[in-house]
């Protein structure tokens, strides 16, 4: 079982950074300047530029996260934007980049509740103009064991976190999709619970990898991967990172989510990636990189996705054999 994602915007390809650009992640400022897309403000500037539905973009590379660290390529754009999971829009993982395109992103609002000083209804636009966007380079993987690579655009999920100021009664989040069958077809299906929803605890969160992106390789986030904002959660399986988010809510009690409630016995709250632990229906020892072909060689999966250094202490009270 997956997940799917979406795309809303038709970059012309004089306007598109090239992949082998993302190989050096020191290039990533150049890049900004020379992309119509990245029109750069500053060198922490985050300008948002809602014409044609389009952010302008202007990130400063992160060197926490860049690619030599991973010692994996980055994935292609066109795999990485083409073969996606968002139920949303059909089961198969062609149908996000068929049936997202016509999603409309502009305005949209993100609402924070629950257990904070400073519950709100923002316009997004609005959200991110005081907000420095970083650029991230993080190893992914899905349920189908399966990898790639992808240069991120975004902030840390902490930076919402401190704007919200949670009361000492927030120990969760819960995240939702937006819900609107008419623009998500496959909402129409009863393959999941409406709308998608998603958990992290408070200090899972908290954590520095934690992020929400919106936009990848340079660009805007295309619709298929969640537009106009989204989740990542690089030590997870890929369902973890929820899409097209509407709602963060902040809770005291550990909330459902969608997969855990359509089948708990396969997709827990936790979902870390535990190679040692075999899902009910596959192994989860062996990875194949997307975009290297069916019969190419596999390679290992590592535990917590290849970031065991900057999560493990968050589960040493807790049986590793489970979060999975």
């Amino acid at each position: 079982m997956l997940i799917k994602v979406r795309d809303s915007l038709e970059v012309p390809s004089s306007a598109i950074t090239p992949e082998d650009v993302y190989a050096s992640r020191r290039t990533i400022l150049k890049a900004a300047r020379d992309s119509l897309i990245l029109s750069a403000v500053g060198p922490l500037a985050f300008q948002t530029l809602w014409e044609d539905q389009a952010f302008g973009l202007a990130a400063k590379a992160n060197p926490k996260y860049q690619e030599p660290a991973l010692k994996k390529s980055i994935t292609p754009f066109k795999y990485a934007s083409s073969y996606n999971n968002f139920y949303e829009f059909g089961t198969d993982k062609s149908d996000p980049k068929k049936y997202a395109q016509k999603l409309k992103i502009k305005p949209w609002t993100l609402r924070v509740s629950g257990h904070v000083e400073k519950p709100a209804d923002y316009l997004l636009e609005d959200f991110l103009k005081p907000l420095s966007l970083e650029d991230r380079v993080y190893r992914f993987r899905c349920v189908e064991a399966w990898s790639m690579v992808v240069p991120w655009l975004g902030f840390p999920l902490r930076a919402l976190i401190a704007k919200a100021k949670p009361t000492s009664k927030a120990k969760y989040i819960r995240f939702k999709t937006l819900f609107d069958p008419k623009q998500m077809p496959g909402q129409k299906s009863r393959v999941l619970q409406w709308p998608y929803q998603e958990g992290l605890r408070l200090d899972e969160a908290m954590n520095d990898l934690s992020f929400l992106a919106v936009g990848m390789y340079g660009k805007v986030m295309p619709n298929q991967n969640g537009a106009p904002i989204r989740l990542v959660v690089p030590w997870k399986y890929g369902f973890k990172s929820i899409k097209s988010i509407v709602s963060i809510e902040f809770l005291e009690k550990q909330p459902k989510t969608s997969w855990e409630i359509s089948a708990p016995q396969e997709y827990p709250f936790y979902s870390n990636v535990n190679p040692r632990v075999a899902h009910p229906r596959w192994s989860q020892k062996t990875e194949r990189v997307l975009g290297s072909g069916l019969f190419a060689k596999r390679q290992k999966t590592l535990p917590f996705n290849g970031y065991a250094d900057q999560v493990d202490h968050l589960y040493k009270a807790f049986d590793n054999t489970k979060l999975y």
